[in-house]
């Protein structure tokens, strides 16, 4: 190899290696700011009373920052988007990877990741305009913008992510296995659910944890169609406020560097950790598929 060519690979690798490191350093200083800004709300105020209080009131005398029903309200949101499109993401991606006729699929796969070009505040529209008096009315409750709406609306959202990373997890699995299955006298629906989907088990239990992510960190969608109300939810038709839908609809009216400004900032700090949890678990998920047993 040519001195010349060298240098230029040389080159090219310092390039890539400063960009990823761009990208962590601008990652480090998001955090940095986010635990400036959100820990001095615990300067007056107990991790207890900011985590475990009921009552979130910054108008109050005095104010309230308790963010027990916000949490519990982002953490419902996931589960319940997470429960209809997990199945509906992975079923879709093993229908893609394993029966769909090649033509379909190269037809059906970009249909649905197109799904995730979609702007979130068009999702929340039809949420709000379409959906909420559909469910309203159909279910005799009180307001159609709730738990399930919200729910469903992030479903929507999270099922393109979920099924592109899973067909392409489904898609990686040798085919050997698959005919060595259908050698053996196994059908294609028992080669499908016995032997690809465990073989790729790492690569889709990744695509959920992003899926999940993708819908504990929505903003605008749950801002809309939630319902906004910040009280613990006792079933799937009552309105919640999760995190991120309080820092958008708050943060325009906190008084800089205030003490509701140094609250909102902390809920951000607890969504970046949630959201962190999230990445990391997939990370480990993937980096334990890629592990070669001794």
């Amino acid at each position: 190899m040519s001195s010349g060519r060298v240098r230029i690979e040389r080159l090219i690798r310092f390039a890539l290696a400063g960009i990823a490191g761009c990208s962590l350093i601008m990652l480090a200083m998001i955090m940095v700011f986010l635990f400036l800004e959100g820990l001095p709300v615990f300067r007056n105020l107990g991790p207890g009373d900011f985590f475990l209080g009921m009552g979130w009131h910054p108008t109050a005398e005095p104010p309230e920052f308790g963010i027990l029903p916000l949490m519990a309200g982002s953490v419902a949101v996931t589960l319940v988007s997470s429960a209809m499109a997990i199945p509906l993401g992975v079923m879709t991606a093993a229908w893609l990877a394993e029966i769909a006729p090649a033509p379909l699929r190269r037809v059906g796969k970009p249909m649905i990741e197109l799904l995730a070009s979609l702007p979130s505040v068009v999702v929340g529209f039809f949420g709000m305009v379409v959906m909420a008096p559909l469910l309203q009315d159909r279910f005799n409750i009180a307001t159609g913008l709730n738990l399930f709406n919200a729910g469903l609306m992030l479903a929507l959202m999270s099922v393109p992510t979920i099924c592109s990373v899973a067909e392409d997890a489904l898609r990686a699995v040798p085919v050997s296995l698959r005919e060595a299955s259908l050698a053996l006298g196994a059908t294609r629906w028992e080669t499908t659910v016995k032997v690809v989907l465990p073989a790729a088990r790492s690569g889709i239990g990744t695509a959920c944890m992003l899926g999940m992510s993708r819908s504990i960190g929505e903003t605008m969608v749950v801002l809309m169609v939630a319902g906004g109300a910040g009280m613990l939810p006792g079933s799937l038709f009552d309105p919640v406020r999760p995190m991120p839908a309080s820092i958008a609809a708050e943060m325009a009216e906190a008084s800089f560097r205030g003490a509701h400004y140094h609250a909102l900032f902390a809920i951000g700090m607890v969504l970046f950790l949630f959201t962190l949890i999230f990445n990391v678990t997939a990370q480990r998920i993937t980096e334990k598929s890629r592990r070669v047993p001794d």
